[in-house]
């Protein structure tokens, strides 16, 4: 478990530089102090009173959470408790404490991989986050209860307007941990990827947590991303997850 530190940071500061050798949670490290970038909704005196409907975990601290051994067994990505009840990031060490995340721990998301047309006309449906204004794949974080794949077809559907519900995946791209720009030590990110295939685009138009949806030329991830670089760019992390859909395709 990490010492947090009682001044916090923006919640995109990038945190202690952690040299290579250092990332394992196996390797002391008795000097690491991360930066608590924690924002004001999510601090103790918030978490006292009513809070917002995307924080799973209404706790200060993970201390509080008596349910580890079922997380754990859910969890997309293998991860670790201390003995004081603090998850560690499966990663090791990010440079970061506290969290930006509706939940401790791991928090599973569900992206949809939604491909029309074939060869020269391929497109792939994005969204423009209004969070950081990137381009990235539609969709958030699985609710509880709620099953990944129910998630992928209900966030495209709140973000994009495009409803897949009843049609069968192609594929599952990807199940693994996302390097998400709210990731910390003791919460982070990890997703779900599902490829659908239409003949066709169809109509899509941004709501909820999107600036914009568009479908875009998608051959490669390099000329997604070269494309992509003058109107906002591409989302970075979400890179491995293109790049499994495009192997698929090949």
């Amino acid at each position: 478990m990490t010492d947090t530190n009682t001044t916090y940071a923006p919640v995109d500061h990038p945190g202690t530089e952690v040299p290579a050798d250092r990332r394992s949670w196996d390797i002391v490290w008795s000097a690491y102090k991360p930066v608590d970038i924690t924002p004001p909704e999510l601090r103790e005196a918030a978490m006292a009173g009513e809070t917002e409907s995307w924080i799973t975990d209404p706790v200060a601290t993970p201390q509080e959470i008596t349910d580890w051994s079922e997380r754990q067994a859910a969890a997309v990505v293998p991860f670790e408790v201390t003995d004081a009840g603090w998850p560690l990031n499966p990663t090791g060490r990010s440079g970061r404490s506290g969290r930006n995340l509706g939940k401790w721990g791991e928090n599973a998301a569900a992206d949809p991989v939604v491909i029309a047309g074939s060869r020269a006309d391929r497109r792939i449906l994005l969204i423009k986050r209004d969070d950081i204004g990137v381009w990235a794949l539609p969709g958030g974080m699985v609710d509880p209860g709620e099953t990944a794949p129910a998630a992928v077809t209900r966030e495209l559907q709140e973000e994009t307007g495009v409803d897949l519900r009843g049609q069968a995946p192609d594929a599952i791209l990807r199940r693994a941990y996302v390097a998400d720009w709210r990731n910390t030590d003791h919460a982070w990110v990890a997703s779900t990827a599902a490829l659908y295939t239409l003949p066709d685009v169809v109509t899509a138009v941004a709501a909820d947590d999107a600036m914009d949806a568009r479908w875009v030329r998608f051959h490669d991830v390099d000329q997604l991303a070269a494309d992509l670089a003058e109107h906002g760019g591409l989302y970075e992390a979400h890179r491995p997850i293109l790049t499994a859909a495009a192997d698929h395709l090949a």
